[in-house]
């Protein structure tokens, strides 16, 4: 009797164990940068370059990105929270995973440096960039960006070497409500004009 009477307490507590066992969140998965470079290769490569440096100023390079922000990209693009119906196709295949490996594999890839063009634009964009326009309440983009256009990993986008065409063509869509994904960068864009949107997207194609 005793004996059943211990199996019966050890079975009672050994259920609340097995719930927490089988509740408790999985261990995410770590990203493998090989296949990353074979989904991206299969995906990304003919857009972005083969080792993430576009060579076409209207896609971006890719190249020393932020994992965390390119697997959040994807995943919005996926969704549907960032319009491009491009993208949206080549994001539907993508597992959650996929865009870990993704992510990580570009992030270790070295970026190649970009350089400004209009060089009489190049000092509004650089003012722009370091200072913002007070008068305007425009914040300065090294704020977020930091001042050699590194970024902060997993909030703010490298914009270091970036081509103009692109990030031009983002702020203009941020300014116009087309991409809906930043409200900080919408809210920002909607202050620039279009002569200071190329100002500042130029002085950005060559920080380094």
């Amino acid at each position: 009797m005793k004996l059943f009477a211990s199996l019966l307490i050890a079975a009672a507590l050994a259920v609340p164990a097995l719930n927490a066992q089988a509740n408790a969140p999985q261990a995410a998965a770590k990203p493998d940068l090989a296949k990353g470079e074979a989904s991206y290769g299969a995906v990304c490569a003919s857009c972005h370059g083969a080792d993430g440096n576009s060579g076409s100023p209207a896609n971006p390079k890719l190249a020393q990105q932020h994992p965390e922000y390119l697997a959040k990209q994807l995943q919005e693009f996926k969704s549907g929270k960032r319009a491009n119906a491009i993208m949206s196709g080549m994001s539907a295949s993508l597992s959650d995973q996929d865009m870990k490996n993704i992510g990580a594999w570009l992030g270790s890839q070295k970026a190649k440096p970009g350089f400004a063009k209009d060089k009489e634009l190049v000092a509004l964009g650089e003012r722009i960039y370091r200072g913002g326009l007070a008068d305007r309440n425009i914040a300065a983009c090294a704020g977020c960006h930091s001042p050699n256009g590194a970024g902060i990993p997993a909030q703010y986008p490298r914009l270091s070497g970036q081509h103009a065409d692109y990030t031009a063509s983002q702020l203009v869509s941020f300014r116009d409500g087309v991409r809906k994904n930043s409200l900080q960068m919408s809210q920002v864009a909607a202050k620039l004009n279009d002569r200071e949107i190329r100002a500042v997207a130029d002085y950005i194609a060559g920080l380094r």
